[in-house]
């Protein structure tokens, strides 16, 4: 009895897993070619990955999902494997689609998709466990700097899968790092990036950001702002008088300064002289009364802080209490003088025109007159010896006006 069990259980065993031995020696139908396909899935660790098989004219082939072990996860519709964060969310003859909860590193691996076709088909869905890093670590070398220095930060972004690119921003200027990646005992990375550059008084209060680029994050980042340190900028101020500084007027000059930390000592001096002893000076204000060309020279405003000194010159120069009072008027004789010289050069012009007119004709009229005159003896003979004479008087005749 055991011997014909055992041989009935082998039987049975034989169709079930070999369907097509039944036919063996009927007519064969023509196969129509059965495709199994899956995706590869990528996931965060403790959120939730779909896993499908999906079959393309399928002619009720059996389809089961297996772990990376090799262990059956569903047979059709059916969980063989005791972990109920393994789901189905749908079966049918065309697909197998199960879902797993609260996904942990040990998920990771190549999870198979099985057709039970002859042969067996196989598609292979590799399930990837993202892990995001820690929140990003800015230290600086520097918390307070002085203008023109440099400077060393460094961002460390740690415990992630795969491993973290790390970018720099100054403002709105993307600065370059130098990254390191280290691959810790656990299988994870923490990459940091180190950054050096130069800085200006501009730079001050601008913030420097740390971004972290990770498949598993999005817009993780860390900034720090910048403290920067400069010495005082300084500009002298005219407050009066507004236009030319003339003698006996009063002159008044402020001196405007701006630094990090803010000046606490601004000085007035007068270069390679002393300031004149009557000179009143309140803060950043110098104040001059009853001005004279002996305060000419150069005015200097100095302010210091404790990274540097600077500072800015104002030359003085004293005109005559009148200066400027009488520009307009020399521009109007100016004028006057050009349109007289004019007139007086085309009267000129017109009297030799007419002077030598006159010449002209006058010098015809003797010439006239002296015709056949000159061998005459006396007035009389010389008028009767002129040209043409007076036999006859019709033919020339002379009028006077």
């Amino acid at each position: 009895m055991a011997n014909a069990g055992s041989g009935s259980l082998a039987t049975i065993l034989f169709l079930f897993v070999f369907p097509a031995a039944l036919h063996k020696g009927a007519a064969q139908e023509p196969v129509v070619s059965q495709n199994l396909v899956t995706d590869n899935v990528s996931v965060v660790e403790g959120e939730m990955a779909i896993i499908s098989c999906r079959v393309k004219n399928n002619d009720d082939s059996v389809i089961q999902l297996l772990n990376p072990n090799r262990q059956t996860i569903y047979f059709r519709d059916m969980r063989p494997l005791k972990d109920a964060r393994f789901q189905l969310v749908n079966f049918s003859d065309n697909e197998l689609r199960v879902s797993l909860s609260n996904v942990s590193l040990s998920d990771e691996g190549r999870y198979v998709c099985q057709l039970y076709t002859d042969p067996p088909q196989e598609a292979y869905a590799d399930i990837t466990v993202l892990i995001p890093p820690g929140d990003p670590i800015i230290e600086a070398r520097d918390e307070v700097l002085s203008e023109g220095n440099e400077t060393e930060m460094t961002c460390t972004a740690m415990s992630s899968k795969p491993a973290a690119a790390i970018r720099w921003m100054k403002g709105d200027k993307e600065l370059p790092g130098k990254p390191k990646v280290e691959l810790t005992y656990d299988k994870m990375y923490t990459v940091s990036s180190r950054l050096t550059f130069t800085v200006s008084k501009e730079d001050d209060g601008v913030p420097v950001v740390c971004i972290v680029d990770h498949p598993a994050v999005k817009g993780f980042q860390a900034q720090k702002y910048l403290e920067v340190q400069y010495k005082p900028e300084v500009k002298i101020v005219v407050e009066f008088p507004q236009g030319l500084t003339r003698e006996g007027e009063n002159l008044e000059l402020t001196c405007q300064t701006k630094g990090k930390p803010q000046p606490q000592l601004v000085n007035w001096l007068k270069v390679d002289d002393e300031v004149p002893s009557h000179a009143v000076i309140t803060g950043s204000d110098l104040y001059i009364e009853n001005l004279n060309k002996s305060y000419n020279g150069t005015y200097r405003c100095v302010a210091a802080n404790a990274v540097g000194e600077s500072y800015d010159d104002y030359i003085l120069y004293v005109y005559d209490s009148r200066a400027g009072e009488g520009a307009p008027r020399t521009v109007d004789h100016a004028v006057i003088g050009g349109v007289v010289a004019v007139v007086v050069f085309a009267m000129l012009c017109l009297l030799i025109v007419l002077g030598r007119y006159f010449a002209r004709h006058k010098g015809t009229y003797f010439t006239h007159e002296a015709k056949g005159a000159d061998d005459a003896a006396d007035a009389d003979t010389a008028i009767i010896n002129a040209e043409g004479g007076h036999t006859n008087s019709d033919e020339k005749k002379e009028y006077y006006i």
